[in-house]
């Protein structure tokens, strides 16, 4: 408990701070209260049976882990006998305490009962932490003295404790609470104590005794607010004195009013059993001790010394035992060990990476600038996989190198970056290269739909093919209205369709959709040694042609002359050409705007109808 309602005396002096604020501090924990808190939230006999109190542990140490946090728990040992009969009252363990026991002339520190249900539940987490390589420091008396004690000596940055007399204790740095969902702490610091409320540890320890503690019940009828303000006319300095010397009874003359006057009056019969004198009065509090006792046990504790070996054990890096923590979860929770490994590794892993992070730190600070595969300790990222984001929040995928068999995991941003900036440089240049590769196999893009293009193709080959195996005859008929389109619709053409024979290369014309067989000899000389190379057996684009003209720049224009092409027979004739003269050249082009697949539809086979329907309806959709 601590000093009753000091945590409403502190309200405004409470600070919530996100959890990466205890990133690479040393906190020593009061293990009592923390088993105390995850208790109470599962007090049912099956949580009990599931351990859930030891999952919630594990949860949270594996969170301060991952920061790179130096823990340590405290446990208390034997409860101080000034405190007896309030544990008494507490636990309601009067068997424990035997009547010698509560003889205040003759009690010392009480033994307390290692086989009770909450002793059982200390030893739990002391193996899983021993296990996650968190040492233990047991206590002489009062846990939270020892880390009253560790903080005041700046053997570690803070204590988390549920008790409100750890800064009677001389503690600088508390955390009452943590909570992981949302990730922060609540903190209370003895410096805005002091600045804010002009209360020192002697002002607190006043307090106590006019409010009550575990050590005094405090003054009857004497309100936190009334308290308060004793304290502050008195002044930190000179309160413990004046205590001492005169008393409580100086505590009437705060009465300002006439109305507070009879309350002062009853109190001032409270206070007179409250007195002492520096010269060995018998005035006690009720638990038989005097005031000085009392003041002395906040002052006094016992505890270890800062230069004691119980504390520098504590104090030296414990290892993480991946095997030890496999058993313990196996015994507790009935966990696979790789659930273990799947909740623990990564948080390891980010601990061990956050201390190669402060490495480098260390070394810039010390104007050493070594690269990344110059540093005394190895990186253990081996490559960047992907970006993510987690809660909002940038991160990397990584894998990693020797960390317990872990492969990948994911860490935040900023702490790759200032680990090792290098990895990501070498992954942005890496997903640079791969993007400049696919734009290369990909090719130059053209505007128009490329789908559609590629839909073009495959349906303009399957339909060539099939008639070609099954029709009679077919015309290729060139669709542009005008020789003056032809230079146009030239520039729009995608060679998308392959070349059928080695004399002609067609092009689907995206724009007006005109279908264009190009020819690629030079000369006639050329074209007359190609045209032997010609393949009789493709009728369709070799022979099939309409009015199929050639209209670029070199050598001269040729001039298909329209024929119909009988498919069925065994070898068809060639297509006679011509070589246009120079006035033919100049003059308009001829264009043919009529398909005929034979001289009469109706003596077409449904079969062969159905098929130069669908190239008049393919024709069409061109067209659209």
């Amino acid at each position: 408990m601590g000093v009753k309602n000091l945590w409403d005396v502190f309200e405004s002096c409470k600070k919530t701070l996100p959890l990466h604020h205890l990133q690479n501090k040393r906190i020593c924990i009061d293990l009592s209260c923390w088993m105390v808190q995850l208790q109470n939230v599962s007090k049912s006999h099956s949580c009990l049976k599931e351990k859930v109190y030891l999952k919630g542990l594990f949860h949270r140490l594996r969170a301060l882990i991952a920061l790179n946090c130096s823990l340590i728990f405290v446990t208390d040992g034997s409860i101080p006998a000034i405190k007896i009969s309030t544990y008494r009252r507490r636990l309601n363990l009067t068997t424990e305490v035997n009547n010698n026991e509560t003889n205040s002339e003759k009690a010392s520190s009480l033994r307390r009962n290692m086989g009770s249900e909450f002793s059982c539940m200390i030893k739990e987490a002391k193996m899983l932490g021993m296990a996650l390589g968190i040492p233990c420091l047991d206590g002489m008396e009062e846990a939270e003295a020892q880390c009253a004690l560790l903080n005041s000596e700046l053997l570690c940055d803070g204590c988390f404790t549920s008790d409100s007399d750890i800064f009677l204790f001389g503690a600088r740095t508390v955390y009452r609470d943590i909570c992981l969902g949302d990730g922060y702490v609540v903190c209370y610091e003895m410096s805005d104590i002091e600045r804010q409320l002009g209360f020192g540890r002697n002002s607190l320890i006043s307090l106590a005794l006019f409010l009550g503690s575990d050590y005094s019940h405090g003054v009857h009828g004497l309100g936190r607010e009334s308290a308060c303000q004793i304290v502050k006319s008195i002044g930190d300095n000179v309160v413990l004195q004046k205590i001492a010397s005169e008393g409580l009874s100086f505590a009437k003359k705060t009465k300002g009013s006439q109305n507070r006057r009879q309350n002062s009056k009853n109190n001032q019969e409270n206070l007179i059993n409250y007195e002492m004198n520096m010269n060995g009065g018998k005035k006690c509090s009720p638990e038989g001790y005097s005031f000085l006792e009392v003041m002395n046990a906040y002052l006094k504790p016992k505890c270890h010394s800062a230069d004691s070996d119980a504390v520098h054990r504590v104090l030296i890096q414990h290892s993480f035992q991946h095997v030890k923590v496999q058993q313990v979860c196996g015994q507790f929770f009935g966990w696979p060990p790789e659930k273990t490994d799947e909740y623990i590794l990564p948080k390891i892993a980010e601990r061990d990476l956050r201390r190669f992070a402060n490495l480098r730190l260390t070394s810039l600070e010390l104007g050493v600038r070594l690269p990344l595969h110059e540093m005394p300790t190895k990186c253990l990222v081996s490559g960047i996989i992907k970006q993510r984001k987690v809660q909002g929040k940038e991160c990397y995928e990584v894998s990693w190198e020797e960390q317990h068999g872990l492969k990948t995991s994911i860490v935040p941003a900023d702490l790759l970056k200032s680990a090792c900036p290098e990895k990501i440089v070498e992954f942005e240049d890496g997903k640079a290269q791969r993007k400049k590769q696919t734009r290369r196999k990909a090719g130059p893009k053209k505007a128009g739909d490329e789908s559609s293009m590629a839909e073009i193709d495959r349906r303009l080959q399957n339909l060539l093919l099939d008639i070609e195996t099954g029709s009679n005859t077919i015309t290729c008929p060139s669709l542009l209205a005008s020789e003056r389109e032809i230079p146009e619709n030239r520039s729009k053409v995608q060679p998308t369709i392959p070349v059928l024979n080695e004399d002609l290369e067609c092009y689907i014309e995206s724009g007006s959709n005109t279908i264009i067989c190009h020819s690629l000899l030079g000369s006639e000389r050329e074209r007359s040694e190609n045209r032997s190379k010609v393949d009789p057996t493709i009728p369709v684009l070799n022979k099939a042609s309409e009015s199929c003209i050639e209209a670029g720049t070199s050598g001269a224009a040729v001039k298909y002359e329209k024929e119909i092409i009988d498919l069925l027979s065994p070898s068809p004739p060639r297509l006679a050409r011509t070589l246009l003269t120079k006035q033919e050249e100049n003059a308009s082009v001829k264009v043919v705007d009529v398909i005929e697949l034979s001289e009469s539809e109706t003596e077409m086979s449904p079969e062969h109808h159905r098929k130069a329907t669908e190239l008049r309806l393919f024709i069409a959709s061109i067209k659209d």
